[in-house]
């Protein structure tokens, strides 16, 4: 099986940093993507920033220019690092892999940005 697991998350005051990682394990044939969603109360789940095969990476616009996603060197890791966090960042943040056409998420990560 192919299961997603996410770390990092926790509680920040608004302006610090946090760095999410999210590291995939099982059978892997095709990488296709990975990125980070995120899901506050009252709002629908929203993408946060994606990594595709080749390095291309894109961001929502809210968190351009805060956020960066990366892979690891280890195989099928990625990571989100977030500077600048503001209170409306908190959200349960997910992981999010497409592997050979098929998706998989994590069970996610709590961010709580305190004003």
């Amino acid at each position: 099986q192919v299961q997603l697991e996410e770390s990092g998350g926790g509680l920040v005051q608004a302006g610090g940093s946090l760095r999410l990682s999210c590291a995939a394990s099982g059978s892997i044939v095709s990488f296709n993507a990975m990125g980070w969603y995120r899901q506050a109360p009252g709002k629908e789940r929203e993408l946060v920033a994606v990594i595709k095969r080749g390095g291309i990476t894109n961001y929502a616009d809210s968190v351009k220019g805060r956020a960066t996603i990366s892979r690891g060197n280890a195989a099928n890791t990625v990571y989100l690092q977030m500077n600048s966090l503001k209170p409306e960042d908190t959200a349960v943040y997910y992981c999010h892999a497409l592997f050979s056409q098929t998706a998989y998420w994590g069970q996610g990560t709590q961010v709580t940005v305190s004003s």
